[in-house]
């Protein structure tokens, strides 16, 4: 028998992401939808893939650090009360999961360390199973 918290919010159920099905290495689809967590994280994910000089990490950073609040921004308008479950398998959820896993690799490629466990604490609280997807296994 599993035992269910009473007082545990429901997971969180996004409604679609703006920028779902846009590619976010194009500038214009940023400027179309700004309040979309999932083409900051995209483009986070990009600088940090390409970044070879210090100023295109803090780029990276800079882009993750927007999608992380315009992320906080969407879960709070849906219902998210700071905790709960947010689960990946959901695809709108993804852009916010992204965003949270690129400010953290991006703080972590700073060396802001805090930051990074701060994040993956929150991926890991959101899904437990995100924190391999999104970070585990972009070790680098």
């Amino acid at each position: 028998m599993e035992f269910q918290d009473m007082l545990a919010p429901q997971p969180i159920r996004l409604p679609a992401d703006p920028a779902q099905g846009r590619d976010a290495s194009d500038p214009q689809v940023l400027f179309a939808h700004p309040e979309s967590p999932l083409a900051w994280a995209q483009r986070a994910e990009q600088a940090l893939a390409s970044s070879s000089a210090p100023e295109e990490t803090l780029v990276a950073y800079a882009f993750a650090r927007t999608g992380y609040h315009r992320s906080l921004d969407r879960l709070r308008a849906n219902g998210w009360k700071g905790w709960g479950p947010v689960p990946f398998d959901h695809e709108p959820n993804q852009g916010v999961l992204r965003a949270i896993a690129a400010l953290a690799l991006a703080a972590r490629a700073i060396g802001e360390d805090a930051e990074y466990d701060r994040c993956r604490q929150m991926l890991s609280d959101a899904d437990p199973a995100s924190v391999e997807r999104l970070l585990e296994e972009r070790k680098g």
